[in-house]
C-alpha cells in the first residue's frame, strides 16, 4: 500500500534530484523509496558492505584507538625537514 509523505527539502536539492530522476527514467518518489529501503534493510542494519576500493587499500595494520594522528604527522614532518 502506498502512502503519501510530505518532506521539506532545499529547493536546489529537489531540482537536482528531479533532473537525476529524469535521467534515470525513474520517479523521484521511487528513488526516495529505494533509498529508504536500503537504509532500513536487514543487511544495512546488521552488516555494512565494504566497497572493493576500500578493501583494496586495506593494509591490515592495527591502529591504536587513542592515536593522536595530528601529533604523529607533525612529528613526522619535523623529522623529515631536519
Amino acid at each position: 500500500m502506498d502512502t503519501k509523505l510530505t518532506l521539506k527539502l532545499n529547493q536546489k536539492i529537489i531540482e537536482k534530484a528531479k533532473i537525476y530522476a529524469s535521467n534515470k527514467n525513474m520517479s523521484l518518489s521511487r528513488i526516495v523509496e529505494s533509498y529508504l529501503q536500503s537504509l532500513t534493510s536487514e543487511k544495512s542494519r546488521n552488516e555494512l558492505e565494504i566497497s572493493p576500493f576500500v578493501k583494496s587499500i586495506a593494509t591490515g595494520v592495527k591502529m591504536p584507538v587513542d592515536l593522536d594522528y595530528k601529533k604523529e604527522y607533525s612529528d613526522y614532518l619535523m623529522e623529515k625537514h631536519k
